[in-house]
């Protein structure tokens, strides 16, 4: 077996468990969130989460640009980042990158009440008083597929339940 086999081995062995990815999820308490609005303009922002099942869920204002993308276009990326004071090398921090569908999900559901609830433990008080507010509805964001990559050479892909597909190899690096 020759050098560059034994390195394809070893980053086949060396695939991370669901487990990473699901704990960069809990050590998080907002997603970063990539949206287009109609015209195709870009749009980037973060909201707080939670996560029930395989759902996020963001309680979110329409006087925030995202919040319409999110309720018009019904797609979004969304992002969990190692947090850069934690990271040993900023070319590299630990991520996950989701394409994900979106719903609008209706006040007062029996799924509304789970969420807001849920938010209030996680995030506090505050929840009480933006809950009931007209301007802010409830998105569920739902996994399609995405990216898991934590360090150089290690990215994988992941499927709609966060689960590591395969490494992703698409792209060789090559020096000059």
């Amino acid at each position: 077996m020759n050098h560059t086999n034994i390195q394809e081995e070893a980053k086949k062995a060396a695939k991370p468990l669901a487990p990473k990815v699901k704990e960069l999820i809990e050590r998080s308490r907002s997603v970063i969130l990539g949206t287009v609005d109609a015209e195709g303009t870009p749009n980037s922002s973060y909201a707080p989460f939670v996560k029930l099942g395989n759902t996020f869920y963001i309680l979110v204002s329409f006087m925030a640009k995202h919040t319409k993308n999110l309720a018009d276009g019904k797609k979004a990326s969304v992002m969990f980042i190692e947090d850069e004071s934690a990271t040993k090398q900023i070319y590299a921090r630990e991520r996950l990158t989701i394409e994900a569908t979106t719903s609008q999900i209706e006040r007062d559901s029996e799924t509304w009440n789970a969420v807001v609830s849920e938010l209030k433990e996680t995030h506090g008080k505050v929840v009480d008083v933006i809950s009931e507010m007209k301007d802010f509805i409830l998105i569920g964001l739902h996994p399609v597929k995405g990216s898991y990559v934590n360090g150089f050479g290690s990215a994988y892909f992941v499927d709609e339940n966060l689960e590591i597909m395969e490494h992703r190899n698409d792209i060789n690096h090559q020096s000059k």
